[in-house]
């Protein structure tokens, strides 16, 4: 059983929690399977990445990274791309993607494997790009341009990505994180959101925001943002992937609070090594 996110965050009250939130997949293909490295060609050579990356760099959350599992599968999968731009609706690429059933089958076997190498020891978190972005990126993907989105293509997103979660809902999953990016806003009041929500909520699942949450912030356990809001007893990852590879004086840590930062998939591994001494220290 993996350990639930909610309960390795820190909290304002004076809960102590994890402090080092990384993304790092991009960086850990590159140094160890090359510029052209894939670690998604089958459930047992992600294992022996995710191991030797994990090993590396020690992270207090272990992330499967569902958007890049499907970024190679698109790619590997040239009569998905096709089948993918065959409708002229704006959710249309995203829904064929997800609803194909060899990435999901890949995903079930990656988790079952990369749950049972931790042994209950990190909490392990699904990572996916936020609905708005999902859509997006599946949109040029089938080789189409940036769609006109509406709150009802965005909410059809949610339900894709949520029936999506529920396949894998069987596995020892703690949380699930969703990626606006840096500075993304999240969509109006979360109503667009509430698929994904209801599916975390459920199965009691972690559910984090990397972005700026606007009115929502309180439908997640946990909001991840360069600038962080007013959040009552609600934890915050500080986003410092900026001033940490800039050499930067980094802001101290409050209450309630950890730090989150993405390696450059470029970076020097001495360079990365001697700046996660400066987020532990």
């Amino acid at each position: 059983m993996s350990p639930r996110l909610v309960d390795d965050l820190p909290r304002p009250s004076g809960a102590p929690g994890l402090r080092v939130w990384l993304k790092s997949s991009g960086y850990a293909r590159r140094l160890l399977l090359g510029e052209d490295g894939d670690p998604w060609e089958s459930a047992p050579r992600y294992l022996s990445f995710f191991i030797q990356a994990h090993g590396l760099l020690r992270p207090d959350v272990a992330v499967v990274d569902v958007g890049d599992l499907y970024r190679s599968w698109v790619a590997r999968h040239p009569a998905l791309t096709a089948e993918m731009g065959a409708k002229k609706r704006p959710a249309f690429p995203l829904k064929r993607m997800l609803e194909e059933a060899g990435p999901r089958k890949l995903l079930a076997e990656v988790v079952e494997a990369v749950s049972a190498s931790l042994r209950g020891a990190t909490p392990l978190v699904l990572a996916a790009p936020a609905p708005r972005r999902w859509l997006m990126q599946a949109a040029e993907a089938a080789g189409r341009g940036a769609p006109e989105l509406d709150a009802d293509a965005i909410e059809g997103a949610a339900m894709y990505m949520a029936d999506l979660a529920r396949s894998v809902s069987h596995l020892a999953i703690g949380g699930l994180l969703l990626e606006e990016g840096v500075d993304g806003a999240a969509d109006g009041d979360g109503a667009a959101y509430r698929p994904l929500v209801n599916v975390a909520r459920h199965y009691r699942w972690g559910l984090a925001l990397r972005g700026r949450p606007g009115r929502m912030a309180e439908d997640f356990d946990t909001v991840i943002s360069t600038a962080l809001p007013e959040s009552g007893d609600l934890a915050l990852g500080l986003d410092v992937s900026g001033p940490l590879w800039a050499a930067a004086p980094l802001a101290p840590l409050d209450a309630g609070q950890f730090y989150f930062a993405e390696i450059p998939v470029g970076a020097e591994p001495e360079a990365v090594l001697q700046n996660l001494a400066r987020l532990r220290a």
